[in-house]
């Protein structure tokens, strides 16, 4: 059984910052392409980055390109989404999965966590 454990969320302003971590129980997190995903009320759930088991590849959608990294660390068995420059338009629960590859949004288990919810306001 995979569970994931999303933290880090919050309520910051536009233009904050907010680090995102993804911690997993029941399989080895260093052997797995890792995504990001977020869904805001009334839309599906998207795929915002992803980064490779290797950690040497790494994918963001358009509209986080500039603004987000992803990163792993393979001590802490963590995967990070640094999260800078926010707006109102990232307001969402972020999700984190494992992949089957990276670049790819198609999880490797149909296992979901809580998310951690991401709130950009003034």
């Amino acid at each position: 059984q995979v569970q994931l454990v999303e933290s880090g969320g919050g309520l910051v302003q536009p233009g904050g910052s907010l680090r995102l971590s993804c911690t997993a129980s029941g399989f080895t997190l260093d052997y797995y392409h890792i995504g990001w995903f977020r869904q805001a009320p009334g839309k599906l759930r998207e795929g915002v980055s992803c980064i490779s088991s290797s950690g040497d590849t790494t994918y963001y959608t358009d509209s986080v390109k500039g603004r987000f990294t992803i990163s792993r660390d393979n001590i802490k068995i963590t995967v990070y989404l640094e999260m800078n420059s926010l707006k109102p338009e990232d307001t969402a629960v972020y999700y984190c999965a494992a992949l089957v590859y990276c670049p790819g949004t198609l999880p490797l288990y149909d296992h979901w966590g809580r998310g951690t919810q991401v709130t950009v306001s003034s």
